[in-house]
């Protein structure tokens, strides 16, 4: 397999554990746990992630193919599940993103719903030159239309567009935006590496920008009038912004230490969870936080080159789509911590405590890796 980006991944999630420890060992105490609850939890399923990330290294990708059509119908089912009462776990806001799982906690069907997407899409595009175009009978009065609409291109994004809509559909009773946010990237990024003109990304984007304006919840709203001006909501929606600058501004060049948070001592809400970066400003400074984006920046250039170099154009459209997913969710919630955009809730990839989620990171980045192993070795002169 590929091993810098696989150090890359062990380099991230080591010091993501480190960090959901230092971040939350307050909170896990005045909750009346052990200091350590959720440390140890996230040490765990890292531990468990990581065995998954290398057995799915080890299978052939090509096995991903058949695959998406059962993951994409399993992450519709999951959706649809969420929705019905007795299965979601309850909330007193109406929201309703988690199933619970005995044993594991929770978990947010639209996690699986990303990979999915990227699979069935990867599996359908990577064989889009080989597919026959629609031909009606030329006494057909549909054929001029039709033979229009196949030759813009109309016609082959067609399920991909129903497909889309299923989901931000069964998202939006959630409500979700955030996790339909990632998944339309995710998506969009293996449309575009498969070669669909541009205009169609400037219709179907202004389309669901219109939706997802549309269908708008009023603390959405809210949220947005916060991100403005969060020291004019201090006591309302601006309180945790403002704390996690607070917390980004004390760490200055140097930080003040690990372990030496001051917000995390109940200021900062979810310290350990979307939140997290805020902390590692804190305690690492600006420096350990530059050089934690560094790693970041790596790992993801690290995966278009391996998307570049696939040995086909399935392994290429997998990893461009888990790589772009990564980028997106990394720089979304970088954004959020500092206020460059509206809060979200959008976790960061191998730091924000929860279990089945950094589970499913680091089963993408096997999939990674697993395309990785197939890479054709340079020629020798």
């Amino acid at each position: 397999m590929d091993l810098p980006f696989l150090m890359l991944v062990l380099l991230l999630t080591g010091i993501g554990t480190i960090m959901v420890f230092s971040a939350s060992f307050a909170t896990a105490y005045y909750e009346g746990k052990d200091p350590a609850y959720y440390f140890l939890r996230q040490a765990l399923f890292a531990v468990a992630g990581l065995a998954i990330m290398y057995i799915i290294s080890k299978i052939n990708y090509q096995t991903f193919r058949w695959m998406s059509v059962f993951a994409l119908g399993l992450a519709i089912l999951l959706l649809i599940a969420v929705l019905v009462p007795g299965i979601h776990t309850n909330r007193a806001d109406g929201v309703r993103r988690w199933i619970a799982v005995p044993g594991l906690g929770t978990f947010q069907p639209s996690e699986i719903a990303k990979v999915a997407v990227i699979m069935y899409f990867s599996a359908r595009l990577s064989k889009r030159n080989k597919e026959k175009p629609i031909r009606l009978s030329p006494r057909s009065n549909l054929s001029g239309i039709v033979g229009w609409l196949d030759k813009i291109g109309f016609l082959e994004l067609v399920p991909y567009g129903v497909i889309l809509l299923v989901i931000f559909f069964l998202m939006k009773l959630e409500p979700h935006m955030s996790g339909t946010i990632l998944i339309l990237a995710g998506a969009a990024a293996v449309l575009f590496a498969a070669g669909i003109k541009l205009y169609w990304f400037i219709l179907g984007g202004g389309a669901m920008g219109l939706l997802l304006a549309i269908s708008m919840q009023g603390y959405q709203s809210t949220r947005i009038l916060v991100w403005k001006d969060p020291w004019a909501y201090k006591q309302e929606g601006g309180y945790q912004i403002i704390q996690s600058l607070y917390a980004i501004g004390s760490g200055g060049l140097l930080g003040l230490g690990l372990g030496k948070s001051r917000q995390k001592f109940l200021y900062l809400p979810e310290p350990e969870n979307d939140f997290i970066f805020a902390i590692v400003c804190e305690e690492l400074g600006y420096i350990g936080a530059a050089i934690v984006i560094l790693l970041f920046v790596l790992l993801i250039i690290r995966g278009y080159w391996l998307a570049v170099h696939a040995r086909d154009r399935f392994g290429s459209l997998l990893v461009v789509g888990i790589t772009t997913l990564l980028a997106v969710q990394v720089f979304l919630n970088i954004s959020v911590v500092t206020n460059l955009l509206p809060t979200t809730g959008i976790s960061l990839p191998f730091f924000s405590y929860g279990g089945t989620a950094l589970m499913i990171q680091l089963a993408e980045m096997g999939m990674v890796l697993s395309v990785s192993r197939q890479i054709p070795a340079p020629r020798q002169e």
